[in-house]
């Protein structure tokens, strides 16, 4: 949600601080600020704003080689001046930017009060900076200031903290909330997410829950919150400056949705066996002796993860006969779930950093589950607590609204059905078909991206609906709960999925011509079944937006998107495609602010 970016070096912050922040504002934000170190004195500007009022109200004479930077999405106090990052303590010497909730906040912020601190702002992070500003006492390193300050805090955070009388160093912490550092050449930078440094350095340091580091300009230190030392590993991002840049695009979520046949050939190269007809997952570390003894398969995730985990579960039972399904990873660990040492669950995220899910994750292995990452970044916190897993090699995805991890999201798990099918009972015929049904996908997505004006002129017949159904069967129901998903995030325009079987058991009154109802028809055993459908809705005057991969009647429906047919059980993956499209052309059409919808973020990191 929030993004933090630091910096220490010879270059001046300023410009690298601003850049990051503009990097980070896919992530969702109110109010942005920064601190920086001029003339002996800390030198702070903030704004109840965007980045780009932030970087207007910043002096072009302030010049300096350390300071913090935040964008902050609200959680305690309204989003104003005040209550935006970073903020001080008393005597103006220390500047904390914070991302993540400290739970016993009010309980520090009445200790502090009583001990007569005045509190300026309605934050949970301006307890911080005065919690450390006790802790510095004469002689301490603001290290140890942190660590002791920490030891009183409940919550998550990542933690980056300034000290104007120590302004060769930062000091970073992280709970539950991410926090990577990135090595240059006499000078390190710190972000909540690479995106915001990769510009000036690939090489990178993940911290740890409950890790602090501190950052001079040739290199850094960390330990735990119990002060023990501990040692990390650089590692080199695949990600380059180029990936977040637009292009020739005018947003994110339209680059993307242009990625995914790019995308699915990346998470599909090297783990197609054409002469065994399988799949080849080597990171799930399990091999054909413990994949027989899957006795079923269970798929975490939250928003577009948790669809995209119904779908695995589709093809999972499809492809491996075993028995699957997929739950909110956000009820999960709420509900005190039975695990079955014999079930596989598998964690989505495409950060990597969704808190719900790493909480269900955590969970699961108090539990002695066997659980499996899903993930689209390397050294993510669900990628380390998991172990092993699969990466979803979609490329760094910006926009809110996710497209192209999603499609590789389920591109993964049919390799995963495929994996588990080939061990247990299905043929070597069988699986031929799958692998070449996969290796089909992507030149097929590219034949979808060609009717895009096609769609966005559907999509502007229907821009004056306040209410849409989006209505699929069996493999196609949880590509309805997706579309209806994508259209509400970012048009906002009201929608809601339902099975086609349950149409006539309540919804079916809600049937009008201002009800337009987009309906999903595959070409398989259940195409007749779907055409039925529509013509319920039709004989009551409802308008009707079909998506179909088989020979429907154009007459049939007021408008037809047709998508090429691939195998019964990849056609959804298919399907996805021009209901993010006729999203975007709708939000487009009504003039939304389509990468940042509003009250959303990219990476939830809170509760």
């Amino acid at each position: 949600m929030c993004g933090i970016v630091g910096y220490i070096g010879r270059r001046d912050a300023v410009p690298v601080l601003l850049e990051g922040l503009r990097r980070l504002e896919y992530r969702g934000y109110d109010s942005a600020g920064l601190a920086v170190v001029y003339r002996g004195k800390l030198q702070v500007t903030k704004t109840a704003g965007r980045v780009q009022d932030l970087r207007d109200q910043v002096s072009d004479r302030v010049h300096s080689t350390v300071g913090i930077g935040h964008t902050r999405w609200a959680t305690h106090g309204e989003p104003n001046e005040v209550n935006a990052h970073p903020h001080l303590d008393a005597a103006g010497n220390i500047a904390v930017v914070h991302n993540g909730i400290i739970e016993n906040a009010e309980q520090l912020r009445d200790q502090l009060t009583a001990a007569g601190v005045t509190l300026v702002s309605d934050t949970d992070t301006e307890a911080l900076a005065h919690l450390i500003a006790a802790e510095k006492t004469d002689g301490s390193s603001l290290e140890d200031a942190v660590l002791r300050a920490l030891r009183r805090v409940e919550g998550t955070y990542g933690l980056l903290v300034l000290d104007v009388r120590c302004p060769d160093e930062l000091v970073v912490a992280r709970n539950g909330s991410p926090i990577v550092l990135g090595i240059g050449e006499n000078e390190m930078f710190i972000a909540s997410d690479v995106a915001a440094i990769v510009r000036h350095t690939q090489r990178v340091v993940y911290l740890d829950d409950t890790e602090v580091a501190t950052v001079r300009s040739n290199g850094y230190q960390t330990r735990t919150l119990d002060n023990q030392r501990t040692n990390k590993t650089p590692t080199t991002v695949e990600a380059e400056a180029g990936d977040y840049e637009l292009g020739p695009y005018a947003d994110f979520m339209r680059k993307e949705i242009h990625e995914q046949p790019e995308a699915l050939r990346r998470v599909l190269r090297g783990r197609l066996d054409e002469r065994f007809a399988t799949a080849r997952l080597g990171g799930i570390n399990l091999d054909a002796r413990e994949l027989r003894s899957v006795r079923r398969v269970k798929f975490l995730g939250c928003g577009s993860a948790y669809y995209a985990g119904q779908m695995g579960a589709v093809l999972v039972e499809e492809l491996a006969r075993v028995p699957a399904d997929a739950e909110p990873a956000s009820e999960f660990r709420y509900r005190n779930p039975v695990v079955d040492a014999e079930t596989l669950y598998v964690a989505i995220s495409q950060s990597g950093e969704t808190l719900d899910t790493l909480m269900a994750v955590q969970e699961l292995k108090r539990k002695g589950g066997q659980v499996l990452g899903a993930v689209n970044v390397v050294g993510s916190a669900i990628a380390r607590e998991c172990g092993h897993g699969v990466f979803l090699h979609a490329g760094p995805e910006i926009a809110v609204a996710s497209t192209k991890a999603l499609t590789n999201m389920a591109a993964s798990f049919a390799l995963l059905g495929l994996l588990i099918g080939r061990v247990r009972d299905m043929s070597a015929a069988e699986g031929s078909r799958i692998v070449a049904g996969l290796r089909a996908l992507p030149e097929q997505i590219n034949h979808v991206l060609a009717q895009e004006d096609n769609i966005a002129t559907i999509a502007g017949q229907f821009a004056d609906a306040e209410h849409m159904f989006y209505i699929g069967r069996v493999r196609a129901w949880p590509v309805a709960r997706e579309g209806a998903q994508k259209l509400k995030e970012i048009s906002y325009v009201h929608a809601e999925a339902y099975q086609a079987s349950e149409l006539k058991h309540g919804p079916l009154a809600l049937i009008d011509a201002s009800m337009p109802s987009v309906v999903l028809v595959p070409d398989d055993e259940l195409f007749s079944k779907n055409i039925s459908t529509i013509e319920q809705i039709k004989a009551r005057g409802g308008p009707v937006i079909a998506v179909t991969s088989g020979d429907l009647p154009a007459d049939l429906a007021d408008a037809v998107i047709r998508v090429p047919h691939c195998t019964p059980e990849l056609d959804p993956i298919l399907l996805t495609i021009p209901l993010q499209m006729f999203a975007y052309h709708m939000a487009a059409k009504l003039g939304r602010d389509i990468d940042k919808p509003r009250n959303l973020a990219k990476s939830v990191t809170v509760e």
